[in-house]
């Protein structure tokens, strides 16, 4: 075969072989487009990081403590939430400064362990500054008599968990026998009508807790 023709059959070779190549690329291109197209779907389709930590955000906040009083409750330690969630009731209530004057009551009447060892209940805790609004002496006379300071003390405790929204329009027996009663929505409750719920749904290992500025009285 001479030069010319050897040139020709070369040139209708490389010919065929270039449509061939150009297709394999094309459907390279193709797949990888799809891929990226299947890639963009995807991601769409799946909850991003960010909005499900949003979501889980929303649950903590509306089972979070509320009320203006909560911000006097130590950031840490064992006299903060978490570290109140940690211990049963009596003992959490021993390291929030605010309840000192309840938890002197709570030992003169030797309802440590009582309350301790309680399971799934509700405790309406007095301030100090709701025990300063009964006159000295009058409290005096409260706490050097064991009977009426049990009475007074276990009225104060519900035999159940009580979520806020349970406390809207509530009628409750207490460890005392007799009921009190509950008002109120959103973050404003009352308990008995006089007094306020100012720090609420504070968890104890136990116990739901509600931090009160009145301290209830049973009935005579």
């Amino acid at each position: 075969m001479n030069t010319r023709m050897r040139r020709l059959a070369l040139a209708v070779s490389a010919a065929a072989v270039l449509p061939l190549a150009l297709s394999a690329c094309s459907s390279d291109d193709t797949g990888d487009s799809a891929k990226s197209d299947s890639a963009k779907t995807s991601a769409a389709a799946t909850p991003t990081d960010d909005a499900m930590a949003g979501s889980d955000g929303d649950a903590a906040a509306a089972d979070a403590p509320f009320g203006p009083a909560c911000a006097g409750v130590p950031k840490d330690g064992a006299g903060s939430f978490d570290g109140m969630a940690k211990d049963p009731v009596a003992t959490a209530a021993s390291n929030n400064p605010a309840l000192s004057t309840l938890v002197t009551a709570v030992q003169k009447a030797g309802l440590v362990d009582t309350l301790n060892n309680a399971q799934n209940i509700t405790v309406f805790a007095p301030t100090n500054d709701a025990f300063a609004k009964i006159p000295k002496a009058d409290l005096d006379k409260v706490l050097a008599d064991k009977a009426m300071l049990t009475k007074i003390l276990t009225y104060h405790v519900v035999g159940q968990k009580l979520a806020p929204a349970d406390l809207t329009n509530g009628s409750f027996d207490t460890l005392e026998k007799t009921k009190l009663t509950t008002a109120g929505s959103g973050e404003s409750y009352t308990v008995n009508k006089d007094s306020k719920v100012v720090c609420g749904n504070v968890k104890t290992a136990n116990a739901n807790v509600y931090i009160v500025d009145t301290v209830l009285m049973p009935a005579s």
